[in-house]
């Protein structure tokens, strides 16, 4: 969604601007280092990324132990459902924080957080 907006993704940017603003408003708008280093590959350097990321919309919090403790469940559950990759995807462990911190998530990728975080709210297009 933020790499949507800083780069002004004719598909995607109006609806991400517009439901960031709106989690702005309620003020849960929460960046981890999962998901800091999946927008990292959109910035050649890292103040061009701060400057992207303002502390001022942006709170960011740590991964909590708890949160990858529900994120290997996940994990197992999909490796279970005969899922191939061998590590935990970095979607788990988004899920799990926001389960975690019982705040929405913003995203595109609906099947996975309903499959595998049910009680997840999801703000999806």
């Amino acid at each position: 969604m933020i790499l949507e907006i800083v780069t002004e993704d004719p598909n995607w940017f109006e609806w991400s601007s517009t439901q960031v603003m709106r989690s702005v408003a309620r003020g849960n708008l929460i960046i981890n280092p999962i998901i800091y280093a999946e927008v990292s590959i959109g910035f050649a350097g890292v103040e061009a990324l701060e400057t992207a990321l303002p502390s001022d919309f942006f709170q960011y919090e740590p991964l909590p132990w708890n949160t990858a403790f529900l994120a290997g469940k996940a994990f197992l559950q999909y490796r279970q459902r005969s899922g191939d990759r061998r590590s935990p995807l970095p979607d788990f462990y988004i899920g799990a924080h926001a389960t975690v911190l019982e705040i929405p998530l913003l995203t595109k990728d609906v099947s996975r957080y309903r499959t595998y975080f049910s009680t997840l709210e999801l703000i999806v297009p």
